[in-house]
């Protein structure tokens, strides 16, 4: 009997270390005040001191990017489902007041290659990078037998922090303004619905989009999801937020409640520019306006509560946001609710 090895198996140590090898400089561009160590240490230190906290609390976020994983690598463009998946985590922070510190990843894989996990943790290191958290470590797991060849999962962890009695969301009021914050477009929900209708269109990956031409189809929906995070800490930090929700599967129904209080209703009146792919995406998989509403984000990847709009335009308006006024604080019985009536042939 000839000896076996964990190579034999399907489990390629030395790739492994080859990846770490390679991801390192991509996590020092990432490193920021209050890291401690680097990668290659069982669990990574963070000091809150030396980060500038006096009497911090710790806001914690996990998540992935879904089935868009599945466009990624049926397109082989993995350089920016990293960008979405700190996305998906750093957003949820920041709508709590919360600065993210540092961000943890993990890589499951069949067969592991190189090249394609470092093309997605060099995406997850800009993520970083635009949302001011360090990549302080994750997990790299070659699972022979548990998925396809070509195949990957990615979940992301983050953390983050605010100072105590600064936590988002502060008291609410009739009358306070909605404001909209622009997606780059789908984001990185409602991609199992993306994909029907991409089959039932009989456009390959590699067609023109309809929408935009200039792209072919994989790339134009493989846009990553926006990080807002330095507006938002910015506009909360001046003392204009009130509120925000980050506008993902649920649409605006189902997440703009969640920072609400009972006793309100936001009424909403959709007259916000919507990105042509939401307009082809309804057209092409006959999807009505609410279930567009209720499933994608339909051009607004966050939504704002504010009471003095006219400041809060202007200085998201400098920080580089596109920004409209969507709505308004209304008084309302029962639980907070979300009211908005889409004219015929919204979103077209």
């Amino acid at each position: 009997m000839t000896s076996s090895t964990y190579r034999d198996a399907g489990v390629d140590i030395e790739a492994g270390d080859a990846l770490v090898e390679a991801i390192k400089p991509l996590a020092r561009a990432t490193r920021r005040s209050g890291v401690l160590g680097g990668l290659g240490g069982f669990g990574a230190l963070f000091d809150l001191k030396a980060a500038g906290f006096a009497d911090p609390v710790l806001v914690s976020t996990t998540d992935g990017v879904g089935t868009k994983l599945k466009i990624a690598i049926e397109t082989g463009i993995h350089d920016t489902v990293g960008i979405d998946l700190v996305a998906m985590c750093v957003n949820d922070l920041v709508v709590q007041g919360a600065e993210p510190l540092f961000f943890l990843d993990y890589f499951a894989t069949g067969k592991l290659s190189v090249a394609q996990a470092g093309t997605v943790i060099a995406g997850i290191a800009e993520g970083c990078k635009q949302a001011g958290a360090a990549l302080v470590g994750g997990e790299t797991a070659e699972m022979p037998g548990m998925y396809a060849a070509g195949d990957y999962d990615l979940a992301g962890f983050a953390v983050g922090a605010a100072e105590r009695g600064t936590l988002l969301p502060r008291p609410i009021a009739p009358g306070d303004a909605i404001l909209g914050l622009a997606s780059s477009g789908v984001h990185s929900n409602g991609f199992s619905l993306v994909r029907r209708v991409v089959q039932a269109s009989g456009l390959g990956w590699d067609a023109p989009a309809p929408f935009a031409p200039d792209l072919t189809l994989g790339a134009a929906l493989m846009a990553p999801t926006r990080i807002y995070v330095k507006s938002l800490l910015a506009l909360h930090r001046a003392g204009l937020l009130k509120a925000a929700a980050h506008i993902t599967g649920g649409g605006l129904p189902g997440n703009l409640p969640r920072v609400l209080p009972d006793g309100v209703a936001a009424a909403l009146d959709a007259s916000w520019p919507v990105p042509p792919v939401f307009g082809w995406l309804a057209r092409t998989g006959d999807i009505a306006a609410t279930e567009m509403l209720r499933v994608f984000n339909c051009g607004v990847g966050m939504a704002l509560v504010v009471s003095d709009a006219e400041a809060a335009i202007a200085a998201l308006s400098a920080a580089g946001e596109s920004v409209f006024r969507i709505g308004t604080i209304e008084a309302a019985a029962g639980p907070a609710s979300v009211r908005i009536a889409p004219p015929a042939g919204w979103p077209a």
